[in-house]
């Protein structure tokens, strides 16, 4: 019996144990921290041996194959011992994929990517696919395969997850776009971590397709000086495609060989430039597996956005209270304060991961009146901005943190929760941070 060891207790750990079950391995998982409650209960029911607040190197040691989660570094040690000893270290998507016929839809990118993910699967159940939705996103990829039969899956693929492939290839893959992140896990080396989101496309062959922002020029070089086997399909608000998706007359074109399907951008549901982009690059994918126009045209239209992406949460006192705390990185605060309309008092801050703030300073200055920094060192944020706004405000907690923004803005202001850095400082995730403050709103 093959011996397979999972490193984490969350949910893709708990997941690839429940399909490893399924598929005859010998299964020891273990965790460094305490696992969940919940998590507990799952591995007692199908009666998986594991262990948390330690690893046993013994007994890891002696895997056949070792799945580990995405949070884990591969630099720790014990990874090092693993492959020294020629063990394989592979992700929960690699795990997951050899044991389904699904086609698989694979979307990555720095931002975008979860909104993207979500549009494709609606898009895709409106055209009666069976389809399930898994990867960063929901419910585990690999206990989806082990509990359901679908016959194509779209994945929201993060770079950590990416890093542990060795066969794993999408039918379709999407790269969204590529800005600086997580550079603190890629050597703070960009072109790692670039190398990293383009493995999506390394096992893809001629009769695959790789969906790309055209008009981000890092994708592009790269492409340009990485050739792939796929075949190109690009997405543009700036130039026009035999192939591709572009604007013209304030119309989203969609061309692929067969035909071409044409959309008004006034018909979409979500607001702002970086939406548009996302939605052609889902609507890029539907074409591409055959739906309908009409039902494209029907599902864009009526498509509710991801939860703590900007997400509008209340209006009091006409000042609009906006939750974007998914926006953990530079890029994607830079998409929201690009979409703002009003006078803005902004709420920035939480673990920064080498981020460089200077490219969002033309937006402040033209948008925001007040920063609110919430996080527990906001040294950063207080010497690029400081001298910009004509307030500035250090909170420690979010209920503090809404109190003053609901003192400061006035009728016709938004308060936006765009926080640019990760939550781990004063919150689990950005699902809590983002709950909080929709509670501290609600409690006004």
């Amino acid at each position: 019996m093959k011996r397979l060891v999972i490193l984490g207790g969350g949910e893709s750990g708990v997941g690839t144990a429940i399909l490893g079950k399924k598929k005859g391995y010998q299964i020891f998982l273990s965790d460094k921290g305490k696992i969940k409650e919940k998590y507990k209960n799952v591995l007692e029911h199908f009666g998986i041996d594991w262990e948390e607040e330690k690893h046993t190197e013994a007994r890891i040691l002696e895997a056949d194959v070792v799945m580990k989660s995405p949070g884990i570094p591969d630099t720790v040690p014990l990874v090092k011992q693993l492959e020294a000893k020629g063990i394989p270290v592979i992700s929960e998507i690699e795990f997951a994929s050899r044991y389904t016929d699904a086609r698989i839809i694979g979307i990555t990118g720095s931002n975008g990517k979860t909104t993207t993910t979500m549009l494709t699967n609606h898009l895709l159940k409106g055209g009666n696919l069976n389809v399930g939705m898994a990867g960063n996103i929901g419910d585990s990829y690999a206990k989806m395969v082990a509990e359901n039969d679908f016959d194509y899956y779209v994945l929201e693929i993060s770079s950590f997850q990416l890093d542990g492939i060795v066969e794993f290839r999408p039918e379709i893959a999407v790269i969204t776009n590529i800005t600086p992140d997580h550079l603190d896990r890629y050597d703070y080396k960009f072109e790692n971590y670039i190398a990293s989101k383009f493995r999506i496309a390394e096992n893809q062959t001629a009769s695959d397709y790789l969906i790309y922002d055209a008009d981000d020029e890092v994708i592009v070089k790269w492409l340009h000086d990485n050739p792939v086997k796929s075949k190109l399909m690009p997405f543009s608000l700036k130039e026009t495609y035999e192939e591709g998706a572009y604007i013209e007359n304030e119309k989203i074109i969609i061309r692929t060989t067969i035909d071409t399907i044409e959309m008004t951008t006034d018909a979409l549901a979500l607001e702002g430039q970086h939406n548009l982009k996302n939605t052609m690059a889902a609507a890029t994918i539907a074409k591409l597996l055959g739906i309908r126009k009409e039902t494209i045209r029907d599902c864009i239209s009526n498509f509710q956005g991801a939860p703590h992406r900007l997400e509008k949460v209340l209006k009091i006192h006409h000042v609009q209270y906006i939750n974007d705390s998914k926006a953990t990185n530079v890029n994607a605060t830079y998409y929201a304060l690009d979409s703002m309309k009003t006078p803005t008092v902004w709420i920035v801050g939480g673990v920064d991961k080498g981020n460089e703030y200077k490219e969002l300073m033309p937006l402040v200055r033209e948008k925001v009146k007040a920063i609110i920094c919430l996080g527990l060192d906001n040294s950063k944020i207080k010497e690029t901005f400081g001298n910009v706004v004509d307030l500035m405000v250090e909170t420690f907690a979010m209920e503090e943190a809404v109190k003053v923004a609901y003192k400061i803005a006035e009728r016709g202001d938004t308060v936006l929760l765009s926080p640019a850095c990760a939550s781990f400082d004063l919150f689990d995730n950005y699902e809590d941070r983002g709950n909080q403050f929709k509670n501290c709103i609600k409690n006004l």
